[in-house]
């Protein structure tokens, strides 16, 4: 099957593709909804596929047109008739400080408020809610609502729409891999969505928790059990890790054994192999040859290093140890599973001869790293803006697994693995430091430490061969 007849399947039909952009513009521009939609990746992935499948231009463009203006006309009208009920409805009472910030660049900006919102991101759902609970007048925010429309539509559609009409004469697929890479593209960012959005439900200010608390104290048992998980800094029962524990070990344990069951690659990981080496260049090459050595014993050495000096001399001993633990931890399971698997990579290296490829221990090393880097920080930030950290986390770890792909030393189905094995480290390290009392973060020289961290990388870059 070509990658055109499976990408027929996979698109709706013309007329529901272009419901579907109305209706990404509309909600991403909604108060309170647009504040957790992802718009712009929908945005750009419903044009992308209304390009390949070649829809009129102008149909698109009116489609994300009308949504956006249906949706800010919407806000409006909900802050224009509901004034007095707005601050008390979730989550504005749960972060007055949204519509306080939306307020001041609504009096900053005045009438421009509603044009320059449209692309300011944080704001843009909350500024025409602010404009109709201040009374703006309806015909004065009809034009600016119109008008700045008319650029955003084709701003936020047309470079998905050209991506998804130029993307087949840009690569020659292998047959078969075609499906892989889209299929890894979704993944990726449902998985990150899921992930995202699990995180906040399973925070201390959701519905969620507070029900969970509430049901506990209906039990002597409950309370003593709930007792015992909750923080000694926070107060807090970790429930997002407690839940990503039992789900990454559960999927690492069904992963592995479908690994074993196979004794040999997956059909899933010859595909994937023959798609990245169609998608070889030189320079993607030395990429990954680089991130090799970041992600190797010394690299991460280098990035650790200052900040490991800094806990130690600012007397922060239970966040070192953790993420010391958590490390050494890690290195041990992956020397571990190497050593009881034995998976042939695809490719040895003269340095990699004796190491076997399940689990990658570049991805799930990286993984624990920058996921309790996240998790550490985040409890320094407001709770709405504790996703930007994971999110950060995630881009930080993507390039390192697929570069392992494009140096053809390990399997697509390595990465799974090494994936689902540093989010369990994360999680069983997460909830233990939830256990320790533990000082703010917040004292951190955060740009020395970088600058720091990647002056050692630098120099681990050009002196020392790979590990």
């Amino acid at each position: 099957m070509t990658l055109v007849d499976w990408l027929y399947q996979l698109t709706p039909s013309p007329t529901l593709l272009l419901l579907i952009i109305a209706a990404i513009s509309l909600v991403e521009s909604l108060a309170v909804i647009g504040l957790i939609v992802p718009g712009v990746v929908l945005i750009t992935a419903a044009a992308s596929l209304a390009g390949h499948q070649q829809l009129a231009i102008p149909l698109v463009l009116m489609a994300a047109f009308l949504g956006a203006v249906a949706g800010d006309t919407l806000s409006f009208a909900l802050g224009y008739t509901q004034r007095a009920r707005v601050p008390g409805l979730w989550p504005f009472s749960r972060h007055p400080e949204w519509l306080a910030h939306g307020a001041r660049f609504f009096r900053r900006h005045g009438t421009l408020s509603v044009v320059f919102g449209r692309f300011a991101g944080p704001v843009r759902p909350i500024v025409p809610l602010i404009a109709g609970m201040l009374h703006m007048r309806p015909f004065t925010f009809a034009w600016a609502n119109i008008g700045s429309a008319l650029v955003w539509a084709p701003a936020y559609v047309l470079p998905g729409y050209l991506l998804g009409r130029t993307w087949k004469q840009l690569l020659t697929l292998p047959a078969g891999s075609d499906k892989w890479l889209i299929l890894l593209a979704v993944a990726i960012i449902v998985l990150a969505l899921a992930f995202s959005w699990l995180r906040h439900q399973l925070a201390r200010e959701s519905w969620l928790y507070r029900r969970l608390a509430v049901l506990a104290r209906a039990r002597p048992w409950r309370r003593r059990l709930w007792h015992r998980l909750r923080s000694t800094s926070h107060g807090e029962i970790p429930l997002a890790s407690l839940s990503l524990l039992v789900l990454a070990s559960t999927a690492f344990c069904l992963w592995t054994l479908a690994v074993l069951e196979k004794d040999g690659p997956l059909i899933m990981d010859e595909q994937v192999r023959a798609l990245a080496h169609a998608l070889q260049h030189p320079i993607l090459t030395r990429l990954a040859a680089g991130l090799a050595e970041v992600g190797d014993a010394a690299g991460l050495l280098a990035l650790c290093l200052p900040w490991g000096a800094w806990l130690l001399a600012r007397h922060h001993t239970a966040t070192f140890l953790h993420l010391a633990v958590g490390l050494g931890g890690m290195a041990m399971a992956n020397t571990l599973l190497k050593h009881l698997i034995g998976r042939v990579r695809p490719e040895a290296p003269a340095y990699l001869v004796d190491s076997a490829a399940y689990p990658s221990a570049h991805t799930s090393t990286t993984v624990l790293l920058f996921g309790l880097a996240a998790a550490f920080f985040s409890l320094e930030v407001s709770s709405h803006r504790r996703h930007l950290t994971y999110w950060l986390a995630i881009l930080a770890c993507l390039p390192m697994a697929l570069s392992r792909l494009v140096l053809d030393v390990h399997w697509a189905s390595d990465l799974v693995g090494g994936v689902l094995l540093g989010l369990t480290g994360c999680a069983l390290i997460n909830i233990s430091y939830h256990r320790f009392p533990h000082r703010s973060l917040n004292e951190a020289p955060w740009r020395r430490l970088a600058l720091a961290s990647l002056a050692l990388l630098a120099l681990r870059l050009l002196w020392l061969p790979p590990l």
